[in-house]
């Protein structure tokens, strides 16, 4: 997302899409993911202000980000830890004490698992973090995109 030339941020840039989206819950899915993740089924667990779909660590992020609990709860802390795919739902008000500007999502997210806010589920079907040239060639291959 970009605010007067410059970055915001996933953070910021949902922010700033607020007016737009209502109050409802909304899905985001990064736009240098490549998956097979159905975001229409996704929902928000009661009282959850985000539910994140998570996947196993790949090469090039061996540390994860998360722990998702037995019960489907994220944790900041614990382990094992996955990698968050980049799909999730969230409630508006998770951005409630947020202003306009440059912000990471982590830690508003970190703050509401704390609070045990925050739902996840595993997916163990397809998912490519798209983020390099190299990666971006391997997705191509795979689907046999010729260009």
């Amino acid at each position: 997302a970009e605010g007067e030339g410059r970055a915001l941020e996933t953070g910021g840039g949902i922010f700033n899409a607020l007016p737009l989206l209502g109050s409802a819950p909304f899905v985001v899915v990064n736009g240098d993911v490549w998956n097979d993740v159905d975001p229409g089924r996704l929902r928000l667990g009661r009282g959850d202000l985000a539910h994140l779909v998570m996947v196993d660590n790949p090469p090039h992020h061996p540390d994860g980000d998360f722990h998702l609990t037995a019960a489907g709860r994220l944790r900041g802390t614990g382990s094992p830890r996955l990698t968050y795919s980049g799909v999730g739902v969230y409630a508006p008000e998770l951005f409630a004490s947020c202003r306009p500007g440059v912000f990471a999502l982590a830690p508003l997210l970190r703050e509401a698992m704390a609070k045990d806010r925050i739902g996840g589920e595993y997916h163990a079907g397809q998912w490519v973090d798209v983020g390099t040239p190299q990666r971006l060639a391997d997705i191509e291959q795979l689907l046999g995109y010729s260009g």
